[in-house]
């Protein structure tokens, strides 16, 4: 009987190459992720007629508002590149947190305006996104999350992480040593609000970075997230996820044309 042929075991040189190769795709991991999420775009883009009010929420109305396709850009949008020579608007000031952190260390009690839920939304992912761990992404979200609210797994961030973990080889979750991850938001849009201003769909634009093994790697990276006001500050809302956010680099000319503007921080 034919043996079969052993499978060579990688030297560090091999690795080394295979991670500097999985790194060098982040400018396009956008693209990954975004094809990952086009039936959202389809099923987002029509409309879902009949829809009941929900106690006092106009649910019909905020359907109609996530749905509303976002500006489609091409693929090199996302990668590193000279910044426009003007913005799309006057900077939105984001108001400072007024609580105490959820779970304890996500900024969290934001006014009850469209950039207080902008601010949220900024809040959830710089903590989340802190060592690429979807364990910790999917703990974040949902610590923000009214009952009924989306599916953690199906946020752009969530997939970024999972397709950033899975194509440089390493564990699904937890910490990996050397691996490190920043998103860094400096620009969003306020797409709208509903229920007099109680319920808003908001966008942030920001700039992945990651190094491992001393390899590094930038992409820009959009998302959209629906909230609601309940209470006393912002949660993600029981409806289905907004139209997908368009990827950008920070402050470039596809970020302007996508309606992008600068976020300036309360001091």
């Amino acid at each position: 009987m034919a043996r079969s042929a052993a499978r060579p075991t990688p030297t560090p040189a091999t690795t080394r190459r295979r991670t500097l190769v999985a790194l060098a795709t982040l400018g396009v991991l956008v693209l990954v992720v975004a094809a990952g999420v086009l039936y959202r775009l389809t099923s987002a883009s029509a409309p879902t007629p009949g829809l009941a009010p929900e106690g006092d929420w106009d649910v019909a109305a905020q359907h109609a508002l996530a749905a509303a396709p976002m500006p489609v850009l091409p693929g090199a949008a996302a990668q590193p590149q000279p910044l426009a020579t003007a913005g799309a608007g006057e900077p939105i000031v984001l108001p400072a947190a007024s609580g105490s952190p959820v779970e304890g260390w996500i900024p969290a009690e934001f006014p009850a305006t469209p950039q207080g839920a902008l601010a949220q939304v900024v809040a959830l992912w710089e903590a989340a996104l802190v060592g690429a761990d979807p364990a910790v992404l999917e703990r974040a979200y949902r610590a923000l999350s009214l009952p009924g609210a989306p599916d953690p797994a199906a946020a752009v961030p969530h997939r970024a992480v999972v397709a950033l973990r899975a194509g440089a080889g390493l564990p699904a979750t937890g910490t990996v040593s050397d691996l490190h991850v920043d998103f860094a938001i400096t620009h969003g849009l306020v797409k709208g609000s509903t229920d007099e201003g109680r319920y808003a769909v908001v966008c942030v634009l920001g700039e992945l970075s990651v190094s491992y093994h001393a390899h590094a790697a930038r992409g820009g990276l959009g998302d959209c997230q629906a909230l609601r006001f309940s209470g006393s500050g912002w949660r993600i809302s029981p409806t289905p996820l907004p139209a997908v956010a368009p990827h950008a680099w920070p402050g470039s000319q596809f970020a302007v044309i996508a309606g992008y503007r600068e976020v300036v921080r309360d001091a």
